[in-house]
C-alpha cells in the first residue's frame, strides 16, 4: 500500500492471505500482547478477515471487533466467509481519518508497515489517534523478509537480494521494518512496551502446500512488478521461477524470517508525541 498502491494486489490477494493465516498463532500473539474478552479492538489492514475474526473469538463475550481493509475485494471476501456476532468488517484507507470507525481499546496492525517503507512511522502515529487512554497498539511485521535463507543456487540467492533491494527502491517496501516496531512505540511514547520474536516461515525438509502457495504467489506478483530483469536466466522469469519452485521442494533447503511482535500501552494523559 505505498502512494503507487498495494504491492501485493491481485484478484486472489485474499486467498493468500486467507491460506498463509495461522489462526492459532494469531490468538497466541493477541493473548499475549493483552487481547481480552470485553475490548473494543480494531484489526487494521485486515486483508482476508481471517485474522479478525481469530481476534474477535478473544474479545467475546460482550466485545467488538473491526476490520478495516482498502480493497472492497478483501472487504467482501471477509463479510462471506467469516461472520460472528460483534464482528464487522469496512472499506477504509486506513492513511485517512478513522474517526467514524470510533476509539479502540485494541489496535492490531499486522503485516501493514511493510509497505509503507517512507511513512510507516507517520502512519503508526496516525493509527494511534484511534486508541482510547491506556489503549493497547499490537504491531507485528518482519525482519529481513524472505532474505533468511540457506542452500539456494548462488544465482537464485543473487536474484532474491536484486529482486527485495528494487522493492525497496522502487515500490516502497521494508523488509526489514519488524526491527523498527520498539522504536515506533518508544518514540510515542507509549508505556509498558514488550517485544516478542519469533521465527516466521520456518521451512525445511519439505514446503507444506499452503507455504509454496504462499511463495509462489510472492514470485508471481511482488517479483514482477519490482522491475527485476533476470537477465541471469537465460529463460527469464520463467526460469527464474522454476528454479525457485526446485529450491523450495529441495529438503536440504532452510528458510524463516524473524517475525518480530511489539506491543505497548498508550499513556492515559498524552504528552507531546501522540
Amino acid at each position: 500500500m505505498s502512494e503507487r498502491g498495494y504491492l501485493m494486489e491481485s484478484e486472489a490477494e485474499a486467498i493468500r492471505l486467507d491460506v498463509k493465516t495461522d489462526g492459532r498463532t494469531v490468538e497466541k500473539h493477541a493473548r499475549w500482547a493483552g487481547l481480552r474478552h470485553g475490548m473494543r479492538a480494531a484489526d487494521l489492514g485486515c486483508g482476508s478477515g481471517k485474522t479478525t475474526f481469530h481476534l474477535n473469538r478473544l474479545v467475546q463475550p460482550s466485545g467488538q471487533t473491526i476490520g478495516a481493509d482498502i480493497a472492497a475485494q478483501r472487504i467482501d471476501y471477509a463479510r462471506a466467509h467469516y461472520r460472528a456476532p460483534g464482528l464487522e468488517f469496512f472499506i477504509k484507507d486506513i492513511r485517512t481519518p478513522l474517526d467514524e470507525l470510533g476509539r479502540f481499546d485494541f489496535i492490531w496492525v499486522r503485516f501493514v508497515l511493510e509497505y509503507y517503507r517512507a511513512q510507516s512511522f507517520d502512519l503508526t502515529r496516525h493509527l494511534t489517534r484511534s486508541l482510547t487512554p491506556g489503549g493497547t497498539m499490537c504491531l507485528i511485521d518482519l525482519d529481513c523478509n524472505c532474505l533468511r535463507f540457506y542452500g539456494f543456487p548462488p544465482r537464485l540467492e543473487r536474484a532474491v537480494h536484486h529482486i527485495m533491494a528494487r522493492l525497496e527502491e522502487r515500490l516502497n517496501f521494508d523488509p526489514y521494518v519488524g526491527v523498527k516496531l520498539y522504536s515506533y512505540l518508544y518514540d510515542l511514547e507509549f508505556e509498558d512496551i514488550r517485544v516478542m520474536v519469533a521465527p516466521h516461515n520456518l521451512i525445511y525438509k519439505t514446503f507444506k502446500e499452503n507455504e509454496k502457495f504462499n511463495w509462489k504467489k510472492k514470485a508471481e506478483i511482488a517479483a514482477r512488478k519490482s522491475g527485476y530483469g533476470f537477465d541471469e536466466y537465460p529463460g527469464g522469469y520463467k526460469e527464474f521461477l522454476a528454479e525457485l519452485d526446485a529450491a523450495c521442494s529441495d529438503p536440504r533447503t532452510f528458510t524463516y524470517t524473524p517475525l518480530v511482535v511489539c506491543r505497548g500501552c498508550l499513556p492515559r494523559q498524552i504528552t507531546g508525541n501522540g
